[in-house]
């Protein structure tokens, strides 16, 4: 191609290629790993949130303690009654003075219990927390106060206590606690009743003599679980006094405590390894997908050819090590594209600038030439170089648009036993005399079915039929033979021409190749037909092939020329 030329061309293509597209910016965090840490912390965390709660746990730890203090408070009711009672005929009278120190004497293994003592109008009478000191005061000790937490303790249970303050309690309301109907609310009644303290108190005294009062289950302002029990004293069927028995559920806090920690803590770890894992998962899959779309904007935008893949992904033995290997085989293959556009692009231009050049030569020699009979010599190889150009232009543009339309074109299931039959009956029609070669079918019966575009596999075995019916000898035979082998389906067609020079084998189907038989008017042919069929099998996923056929002392028989295409 001139210098002249390929600037033009040059220009053209910077002319109407697309502007090139912006660098993605680079993130810290890619999207796939944001995805990867969401999928894979979502697990652990509902784990962890659907274990805090514990409510089966929870409620049979309180109905157990809920049990074990009532029990409790019927062995001080029945003491009490035996011990702190005087009779006065058929009534029993509770005797303040001796139930106080027995109910002290009842509570002292239990620290952290109180119980008080009420008499049947609802006055208390008693209270193992009060004492009288020297001097006849009156000394109260609370409950003891709930034992220190260390530093990871603290942390962990405000992080618990937290969470429980954003999720709905178990401690609140009315709940059933392994069948024990217990009363949950922020306070329980102090059942310091008096006689003239409304119909409601009285009603609950009434309730509490019958010993039908629920438990009650509070959390105090400063975090502390009390359980609080009233049961009845009767002497003899007769009720004489309610004993009320608060008890501090450490033992249920500490083991809904160390439960609760200890799912905190594997789900901390967890966490960690979820983490840990996921961006190994991202090192492993989204940095190796960000690395292979900015090899592919390399590859775009022209920056390098062989190093346009890293090496350590195409070397990798999983999915993102082949979606490397067929990105590089891709851009393969669009590089030898472009290079078989240039090739293509020089040949064209020398190919034409042949009957251009005689065309010029002839006008410039006709303008000087006054013999008709010259002149008319001039115009006719003229009027041959016109024809010559135009079909090289036809096979050109047909040439252009075999790959273009392959990959547009849906393959189908096509036959080719009828096509190769017509083929033959057609030219059988249409011979001169018994001098043109015949065509000869040899097939199995059957259908030949292939996948392909029928157009396409026509003009590929009309282009073989037609070259070796050109080198066929007079009264010759071309031998059409078609089977299938495998998976594929196999064509093969035989002239009895001089066959095919050996130096030529391999370069038989480059374009423009052409090698005449004699006597053959010059430019009658393109050069393009065989490599025509070569673009049209190869882009069927077929292959095609060409040989000489000897006989057993290596003389040439003629040429052979074999097509395979993918069976349907």
């Amino acid at each position: 191609m001139p210098d002249g030329a390929a600037a033009r061309l040059q220009g053209k293509g910077a002319a109407t290629s697309a502007p090139a597209a912006p660098r993605a910016p680079r993130r810290r965090f890619s999207p796939l790993l944001r995805r990867i840490l969401l999928v894979n912390a979502v697990p652990p965390a509902l784990l962890a949130a659907s274990l805090l709660y514990l409510d089966q746990y929870q409620n049979g730890l309180l109905a157990a303690e809920v049990e074990a203090l009532r029990t409790q408070a019927r062995i001080y009711a029945g003491a009490i009654a035996e011990a702190a009672v005087r009779i006065d005929g058929d009534r029993a009278i509770l005797v303040p003075e001796a139930a106080r120190p027995l109910l002290r004497r009842l509570v002292e293994p239990s620290p952290n219990t109180q119980a008080r003592l009420f008499d049947n109008t609802g006055l208390m009478v008693a209270d193992s927390r009060v004492r009288e000191g020297p001097g006849g005061a009156v000394v109260s000790e609370p409950l003891p106060p709930p034992e220190p937490r260390g530093a990871l303790t603290s942390t962990v249970a405000g992080v618990y206590d937290r969470l429980v303050s954003v999720l709905p309690g178990t401690l609140r309301g009315g709940t059933e606690a392994g069948g024990v109907a217990v009363t949950v609310g922020p306070e329980a009644p102090d059942f310091d009743w008096q006689p003239d303290l409304g119909p409601d108190r009285r009603e609950e005294l009434r309730l509490a003599l019958e010993g039908g009062v629920r438990p009650y289950i509070r959390r105090t302002g400063d975090g502390r679980l009390l359980v609080s029990v009233a049961e009845p004293a009767r002497r003899g069927g007769q009720p004489i006094g309610i004993v009320l028995l608060t008890r501090e559920a450490r033992e249920v806090d500490e083991r809904l405590f160390q439960i609760r920690a200890s799912v905190l803590m594997l789900f901390g770890t967890a966490l960690v390894l979820t983490v840990m894992l996921s961006f190994y998962l991202a090192r492993t899959i989204a940095t190796p997908m960000l690395d292979l779309a900015r090899a592919t904007q390399r590859i775009r935008e022209g920056e390098g050819r062989e190093e346009s893949v890293p090496e350590p992904l195409l070397a990798r033995n999983d999915e993102i090590g082949t979606l490397a290997r067929d990105l590089q085989n891709s851009a393969r293959a669009l590089w030898a594209r472009i290079d078989a556009n240039e090739r293509f692009a020089a040949d064209v231009a020398h190919e034409l600038r042949n009957p251009l050049t005689s065309v010029r030569s002839a006008l410039e020699t006709l303008r000087r030439i006054e013999n008709p009979e010259n002149r008319n010599r001039l115009l006719a190889i003229i009027a041959d170089d016109a024809v010559r150009m135009d079909r090289l232009i036809a096979d050109i543009s047909d040439s252009s648009r075999v790959d273009a339309e392959l990959s547009r074109t849906i393959s189908a299931p096509v036959d080719i036993a009828p096509i190769l039959s017509a083929l033959s009956e057609l030219h059988e029609a249409t011979r001169n005399g018994e001098d043109d070669p015949s065509v000869a079918l040899e097939a199995e019966p059957g259908p030949l079915v292939v996948r392909g575009v029928e157009g396409r596999i026509v003009q590929v075995f009309r282009n073989l039929l037609g070259n070796a019916l050109s080198f066929s000898p007079r009264g010759g035979r071309v031998l059409v033979k078609a089977r299938p082998i495998g998976a594929m389906v196999e064509v093969a067609i035989e002239d009895q021409g001089p066959g095919i020079p050996e130096q030529k084998i391999e370069s038989i189907f480059e374009r423009f190749y052409s090698e005449r038989p004699h006597g053959e008017r010059f430019g009658q042919h393109s050069g393009l037909g065989l490599s025509i069929s070569k673009q049209i099998v190869e882009g069927l996923r077929g292959q095609i092939s060409a040989e000489n056929m000897r006989d057993a002392e290596g003389k040439v028989l003629g040429a052979r020329f074999v097509v395979r295409l993918p069976a349907a």
